[in-house]
């Protein structure tokens, strides 16, 4: 199957091939973009960065009975949860009120989970996440640049790596996965397995002798393998986490899901078209003659 999926993308030239990662790459951060407009942030921020507090309850109220009850207190959104729960989320509030919400949650959802985080410790941990994920991508660039001292490939990887951050962030803007501790986790986690996929498929091509078709060949039936496996594990994690109710879990795996299938499109699309063309135009063994 790798195979006929390697030789169904490898038919068309470079720029064919890089051409739908790129259309899909732009139309994620337009989607970035409108989200930033609309929302102020990039991605849609969990109760951990935003502070307030969530529920999490079984019940049968609908959305309209739920707001009606909560009138009184800064509701943000009503939606729904794992296994038929509901999830129900209020922005920062001072500690009376919410010792009152406390009451009135007790009172009508006494077998309800709430978790709270002050506004003040969330806009700490959205920094430490962001500087994570910058120191994370620039000491992955160092070693790229430093391993190949190309820039065409390096770059690639880069941006590979980029695009699947961009991509992914913007999916979880359109089905509704919020920006936590666990997702960024995932993230970063991200940006391993993307640069791992891209090294080892740069690396076959510039660093082994033969024929650029069996080297790209042999680089993805090894790389679809790495990928795919990974994916059956985390299907199976995401499998698990639902049944379990183990939410952070669960949104790791979505995240790592579709991170993965991302990374499949970016590497044996866009960075294999770019290397083929950097091979064919000979830019490769002039660089290795400098």
């Amino acid at each position: 199957m790798g195979n006929d999926l390697y030789d169904l993308v490898n038919k068309y030239p470079p720029g064919k091939m890089m051409a739908l990662p790129l259309a899909i790459a732009i139309i994620g951060l337009l989607i970035i973009g409108a989200n930033y407009m609309i929302f102020g942030v990039p991605v849609n921020l969990g109760i951990d960065f935003a502070g307030g507090t969530a529920v999490t309850a079984i019940t049968d109220d609908t959305p309209e009975e739920i707001e009606s009850y909560f009138a009184d207190y800064p509701l943000v959104s009503v939606g729904e949860g794992m296994n038929r729960g509901t999830y129900i989320r209020f922005g920062p509030m001072d500690d009376e009120q919410f010792r009152s919400l406390s009451q009135a949650i007790q009172q009508r959802y006494p077998d309800a989970r709430v978790d709270q985080i002050g506004e003040t410790f969330g806009q700490t941990l959205q920094h430490q996440a962001l500087l994570a994920l910058l120191f994370s991508f620039i000491g992955m660039s160092i070693v790229v640049f430093i391993a190949f001292r190309t820039m065409i490939p390096s770059l690639a990887v880069v941006f590979a790596a980029l695009t699947n951050i961009v991509i992914t962030a913007a999916i979880m803007d359109l089905i509704g996965i919020t920006l936590t501790l666990g997702t960024t986790a995932a993230l970063l986690m991200l940006i391993g397995y993307s640069v791992d996929s891209d090294i080892l498929l740069t690396t076959r091509v510039l660093k082994r002798q033969g024929k650029l078709e069996d080297k790209l060949r042999n680089a993805f039936r090894t790389g679809f393998i790495m990928t795919t496996t990974t994916l059956s594990a985390i299907v199976a994690l995401l499998v698990v986490s639902w049944f379990g109710q183990i939410e952070i879990i669960f949104q790791i795996a979505a995240v790592l899901l579709i991170g993965l299938v991302v990374d499949l499109m970016n590497t044996w699309m866009f960075n294999a078209g770019l290397l083929k063309w950097y091979v064919q135009s000979g830019r490769a063994s002039r660089g290795v003659q400098r």
